[in-house]
């Protein structure tokens, strides 16, 4: 489960937690730092690796809450989706469950390149739970 630290996260753990205890699974939580090209992939990003760190905590916070059993990983990567494709691929993932924020671009209702790249290519399902529109 991809987290960032905005608003749809909470749905998405709350959402992570349910499917993962009715299945008596569990869920882990992905933080990725999008690593800039002109910055090797291991630069220390400290500000980054603390908002993640803290970010991670909370989802903790939600799994204790649920009673799940949870694990964790702060990535570093150049792209986001193919970060989360990754790790899903690395710990054979069942589902991915991803937060989206309702934005509008030009207009419409757009879903960004990164739940795009991991729609697309994620070996397992893939569950978007899309923050409510803001009246």
């Amino acid at each position: 489960m991809p987290i960032c630290g905005r608003g749809p996260d909470r749905d998405a753990m709350d959402l992570a937690c349910l499917l993962a205890k009715r299945v008596k699974g569990s869920v882990e939580a992905v933080f990725v730092i999008e690593v800039n090209r002109s910055l090797p992939i291991d630069a220390e990003l400290q500000p980054e690796i603390d908002r993640g760190e803290e970010v991670l905590q909370k989802a903790a916070d939600v799994a204790r809450e649920c009673a799940v059993t949870y694990e964790s990983a702060l990535l570093q990567a150049r792209d986001v989706g193919a970060a989360i494709v990754d790790e899903a691929v690395q710990v054979r993932a069942d589902a991915i469950v991803m937060g989206l924020p309702y934005k509008r671009r030009f207009g419409e209702f757009d879903i960004g390149p990164c739940v795009q790249y991991v729609l697309r290519n994620a070996p397992c399902r893939v569950l978007i739970a899309r923050q409510q529109i803001e009246s």
